[in-house]
């Protein structure tokens, strides 16, 4: 098998874009080679850049995947625990109220808008687009975004207010 220069630069551009050294390039090129070497023996190579450039690439991933550190490798719960704790702690007393009060403001907010309002508003939350609210509900898309819109800006209009009314409150 004759030297292929054309190929060999071609192929070490290639390498070299995907981030491989100079070094690198040139063996995994120069193994591509031996295999089309002797893959050529037994069965004749119709394109042998379009070969040797499948081979570098499929040599350079394999290389990569031997290079990384093992990604499944088993670490003790208590590292795990450490590093990023699997339980969150215990909100406390307070938290815990201030969250009961606000869910229960949110509540009162939302008991002031329609029932389909309040509904739509949910559904949207829970996940659902305003296609499948629309189709489910045989109303229009548009009429979806108004129902949203009602239900954030209530949500908003109440935030204004307590907002307005803490500060009032804290300036007495």
């Amino acid at each position: 098998m004759k030297a292929r220069p054309t190929h060999f630069k071609r192929l070490l551009k290639f390498l070299r874009r995907k981030g491989r050294s100079h070094e690198d390039a040139e063996d995994l090129i120069q193994e591509a080679m031996l295999r089309l070497h002797l893959y050529g023996r037994t069965v004749p190579v119709v394109n042998e850049e379009a070969f040797l450039r499948q081979a570098v690439t499929n040599l350079s991933i394999d290389q990569h995947r031997r290079d990384r550190p093992d990604l499944r490798k088993e670490v003790p719960i208590e590292e795990a625990n450490a590093r990023s704790p699997l339980i969150a702690g215990e909100a406390t007393p307070e938290q815990t109220l201030e969250a009961e009060q606000r869910l229960g403001r949110i509540r009162a907010v939302l008991d002031a808008v329609s029932l389909r309002t309040r509904e739509i508003y949910f559904a949207h939350r829970a996940g659902y687009s305003y296609a499948e609210i629309a189709d489910h509900m045989n109303i229009s898309r548009i009429t979806i975004k108004r129902h949203i819109a009602r239900a954030l800006l209530a949500i908003m209009e109440h935030g204004d207010r307590e907002a307005n009314g803490t500060a009032h409150r804290v300036s007495e």
